[in-house]
């Protein structure tokens, strides 16, 4: 049977979701499939050679640990087999494909991170200052364009400038290997992490399978997060490609079943890749 290195931070408090009741679920069911030994993202190099596989999930933000991260994207750049795939351009390399995907005119929250770009995003009351490196909302602030010049250094670069946007509502599509797995949303933008599953349009798959495309993973698991504005068009909020909760337990048993099944063939297909 083949062996899995399953990284995750089970202490790890985020706001509004466990992190640890996800993974336990998930290893509960990998397990009958794969011999599965459960690692802290810090701790991964002791271990990982021993390992057919890396699946790097529910481990906080990297930005907490980051000189080991570092270290172990480049050890997986030499050899080590891992899950997502990290041949991928959005989150999982930080915020600037943000700024890229804006220039290339994508859907997406216009973002930038320099005071000469400011032509590049709307005259709006309030703006969103975060970290490039931020997950969690941390780091993030809301300021007014008199206050941007105090916050944006346009020599280091390492913040990201976005209009405040007053949307309706926030919807994440989640992908397995560019396959559409299911969609959810939070009818109230006061509760971000109440979710209620979405049914889609094939214009809002449209919408996400754009990025999914445009990111090419080899394999692995992504959640498209946008935003809805008041003209009813989605937005790009962020591309998380490196470990996107999932939400699986706010899914009915039936849905969450079919991820589990379409996420052990995805392993099986890295495993042999």
């Amino acid at each position: 049977m083949q062996t899995l290195l399953f990284v995750t931070d089970l202490y790890y408090e985020a706001k509004g979701r466990n992190y640890y009741e996800e993974d336990l679920f998930l290893t509960s069911e990998l397990r009958e499939d794969f011999q599965l030994v459960i690692c802290h993202p810090e701790d991964t190099e002791t271990f990982e050679k021993d390992f057919d596989l890396i699946v790097f999930r529910n481990a906080g933000p990297v930005a907490n640990f980051k000189d080991k991260y570092q270290a172990f994207r480049n050890r997986a750049a030499t050899g080590l087999k891992t899950y997502n795939s990290f041949i991928g351009k959005a989150d999982m390399n930080g915020k600037e494909y943000l700024i890229e995907l804006t220039n290339a005119q994508f859907p997406v929250i216009p973002t930038i991170d320099t005071l000469d770009s400011l032509n590049k995003l709307p005259n709006v009351a309030l703006y969103i200052v975060k970290p490039k490196d931020g997950a969690d909302s941390i780091g993030l602030e809301f300021v007014t364009k008199d206050e941007l010049g105090d916050k944006i250094d346009s020599e280091s670069k390492n913040l990201l400038v976005q209009p405040f946007i007053n949307f309706e509502y926030e919807v994440s599509f989640y992908f397995i290997d560019k396959e559409f797995q299911y969609a959810l949303y939070a009818p109230d933008k006061a509760k971000r992490w109440e979710l209620k599953e979405y049914t889609p349009t094939e214009k809002d798959l449209a919408f996400a399978q754009q990025f999914i495309e445009w990111n090419n993973l080899d394999w692995g698991i992504q959640r498209v997060d946008a935003c809805r504005n008041e003209q009813g068009e989605l937005l790009l909020v962020e591309l998380e490609d490196l470990n996107p909760y999932l939400s699986l337990l706010e899914l009915t048993d039936e849905t969450r079943q079919n991820f589990v099944k379409a996420m052990k063939k995805s392993i099986q297909k890295a495993l042999q890749a």
